[in-house]
This record gives structure tokens, sequence and C-alpha cells, in this order.
């Protein structure tokens, strides 16, 4: 299966990342030569991909805000839950794992992978049935990030059994007055955060294998955010606190 992808960083990423197989790259005729685009040919020179000048229209069939080149590669590969925890293993750092309970908008699926790349978490996890999946607008949404992570599709209930299994807690988002605030919790040992649905939150078997649950404060009269913006604000907090006990370990003071 072959797919396009648009715009100057996810494709450069996805040169960069060198996770899949290039087979040609479009430029529109008269493009600028940027540095960033000066970067993808040379990429594609190593890669010994072909290099097509053709109309902007014919870019536009391809996809929207293209910034007038597309990259035709591969589809996108994805990992094993093992390849997940083995990664945390070989960094020798506590697991850091995002699972999405059927996030159906790509623009959130992107962010969210954007965020996780961005504060090291070592896998995604996603359902098999019922959920944006990494498709090229995903790709675009989140700059390329995606290319660099590891995410897999799973039983979502069964996976994180598994994680259980293996001493990792599983924590999900929820706004509920019964989940504990966020900036009370300890976060900083083996963690999956499980953000749900965009409408509906986690669904009842995915909530159930939660070990607990937690919130956002919130002092404003809005009732709830974004999911997107609710997990990668969740996400830097966990980040925070394994900061933090890093320079615990390393015995510097933390601040």
């Amino acid at each position: 299966m072959r797919e396009w992808i648009s715009g100057r960083n996810p494709i450069y990423e996805v040169l960069r990342a060198k996770r899949r197989q290039v087979f040609r790259l479009r430029l529109a005729e008269g493009l600028q030569e940027t540095e960033r685009i000066s970067e993808i040919l040379r990429e594609c020179a190593l890669r010994k991909a072909p290099v097509e000048r053709v109309r902007r229209s014919a870019l536009d069939s391809l996809a929207e805000n293209h910034q007038g080149l597309a990259l035709e590669v591969s589809a996108y590969p994805y990992a094993a839950l093992s390849d997940i925890l083995a990664k945390a293993s070989r960094l020798r750092e506590p697991a850091f794992i995002l699972a999405l309970d059927t996030l159906q908008d790509p623009q959130n699926l992107g962010t969210l992978l954007r965020t996780a790349e961005a504060v090291g978490v070592h896998g995604v996890l996603l359902p098999l049935k019922r959920t944006a999946t990494v498709t090229p607008a995903v790709v675009h949404a989140s700059s390329g990030a995606c290319e660099h992570l590891l995410i897999t599709q799973v039983n979502l209930a069964q996976a994180l059994a598994e994680l259980k299994r293996q001493g990792i807690w599983v924590a999900g988002l929820e706004n509920h007055p019964g989940a504990q605030d966020l900036t009370q919790a300890r976060l900083e040992g083996p963690l999956a955060v499980v953000v749900g649905n965009e409408a509906e939150g986690m669904r009842a078997l995915v909530r159930e294998s939660c070990d607990l649950l937690l919130r956002l404060p919130m002092v404003g009269k809005v009732e709830s955010l974004n999911a997107a913006v609710a997990g990668s604000i969740a996400l830097y907090f966990v980040w925070q606190d394994r900061m933090k006990r890093n320079l615990a370990i390393d015995g510097l003071p933390e601040s």
C-alpha cells in the first residue's frame, strides 16, 4: 500500500525517520528552494528517490495544504506492544505509555502524537476498531512527529491488563468529581495514561481497566477541555514528575 505525505515538516520527518520505503517526490513548478526544501532534496537523493516537477494543480488533487510538495511512501509501520516495552527497558526508564480509546478526530490524534513524542512517551496504543489511525492527515497534523513514535493497534482492554501484569499503573483521564486531581497525583513511576473518545470518554471496559482516574484542575466556567488539549496537559504533568524523579536520582536539588 502506498500513500502521499504532504507538507514540508511532515515530509522531512518521514525521510529523517527512515522507517518507510520512499518512491518519489513531487515538487510544484517554480517552488522556491528554502533550507528545508534543500534538506528534503538531499534526503531524497540519498534514498535514490526520483524528484518530479509538476503543476501545483497536480498536488492539489493529492492533498490540502501541501506547501508545494508531496512524497509517495509505503504505509505507516505499526509496532508491537512488546517493542514499546522493550524500548523503555533499553532506555532504563520507567515505562511511559499513551493509550487512546476510540479517538475519532485526525487533528486530535495528530496533536496528541506530537505532544507524546515531545515528552518522551515510549509508545502509543490505539484500539483495533472505531478509531482514527495514522493516515497522511494525521502525519500532517502531528507535523511528522508520529514517524518517530512506536504506535501499535491492540485490543485495548487486553493490552492494559498486560501492562498491569508488567507492573505499569494505568491512569484514565476523566473529568469526574470522583477522579483524583492531577496536581495531587504521583506520576513518576511506570505509567500508562488513557485518553478517551472526544464525546463519550472511555468505554466502560477500558475505564474498569484503570487503576485510578485523574482529572485536570479547572477553576473557570467551562466544564471540560478538548481531548487533545486535556491529554497534552496530562502528558506534561507526567513528564514534569518524571523529570523531578531524575533530578532526585542524580542527587540534584528539585526546584
